[in-house]
């Protein structure tokens, strides 16, 4: 997919920002490749691709190999050269690749492998790392983590063989019905939730929605069905309306707040495929 010209002010305004976090491709100068959000290394990869520019761009290419960098042996990402390693960042690299088109990497299969190793007894994937103190709520998967690691995985034939997947679905699902916050960083489903946001970057209706949608289980669920029945009217003549939009994203004219957009409303063309 070529950027439209619509885009092309967009593209070009994420890669005037390529320097600003201290060194090159969104990274800061020790490497740090998630801070400066919206503008991070992961996120501007990201955000690139859904606006269109091919992966095989060397400013794709080469912002994907310093992600990879970052690998380790044992399947997990370092985003950072201090501090723990936490799921959320093996999680957040590695749907990042997968949208690049390194889902069939060798590093990339022995992350998954990884990832299914520390999946959570409740089917979903949470960090040790309680900012919030400890309660009953902490005790479950952080949610918005789950959902990425969904969005990874469903580029991966793990999605057809592994019905282990199928419990992080069904995690997923139970939170619609409890709504309550979950998860060492307390994940909740209330007024935020229920706002169309994009690009895709956090727990929301339309990323949650989105993701399930690649799975049968989710599929054939009611509470998936009620839930993309309430997405839908979101649509204005047929086209997705953004409702929240990162704020630093404000001015950019494939997510403006408050209007439909042409790539948000592809990826709701994409939920109705997948729902044939």
């Amino acid at each position: 997919m070529a950027v439209s010209k619509l885009y092309q002010s967009d593209v070009e305004s994420i890669l005037a920002k390529r320097h600003d976090n201290g060194w090159d491709y969104w990274a800061t100068a020790d490497r740090r490749l998630i801070k400066g959000s919206p503008f991070t290394t992961l996120d501007c990869a990201f955000m690139l691709k859904e606006l269109g520019v091919d992966p095989d761009e060397p400013v794709l290419k080469e912002t994907a190999g310093l992600v990879l960098d970052s690998w380790r042996e044992d399947g997990r990402f370092k985003l950072a050269p201090q501090g723990a390693i936490y799921p959320c960042h093996t999680i957040h690299a590695a749907r990042t690749l997968c949208h690049l088109g390194y889902a069939s990497d060798s590093r990339l299969r022995k992350t998954f492998d990884h990832l299914l190793e520390i999946q959570h007894s409740d089917g979903g994937w949470r960090c040790n790392k309680f900012s919030f103190g400890r309660g009953p709520e902490t005790e479950f998967s952080n949610p918005g983590p789950t959902l990425m690691a969904l969005d990874a995985f469903r580029f991966t034939d793990t999605l057809a063989q592994c019905k282990t997947l199928d419990r992080a679905v069904g995690f997923l699902l139970d939170h619609w019905e409890s709504r309550i916050p979950l998860g060492p960083c307390h994940y909740g489903i209330g007024s935020l939730f229920m706002q169309t946001t994009f690009p895709f970057s956090t727990y929301n209706l339309f990323y949650y929605v989105y993701v399930l949608s690649f799975y049968d289980k989710a599929k054939k669920d009611n509470r998936f069905l009620d839930v993309f029945e309430i997405l839908g009217t979101k649509l204005a003549q047929g086209k997705m309306v953004v409702e929240r939009p990162n704020q630093k994203l404000a001015g950019f004219a494939f997510c403006k707040k408050g209007e439909p957009s042409d790539l948000a409303t592809e990826r709701y063309n994409e939920i109705l495929k997948n729902l044939e």
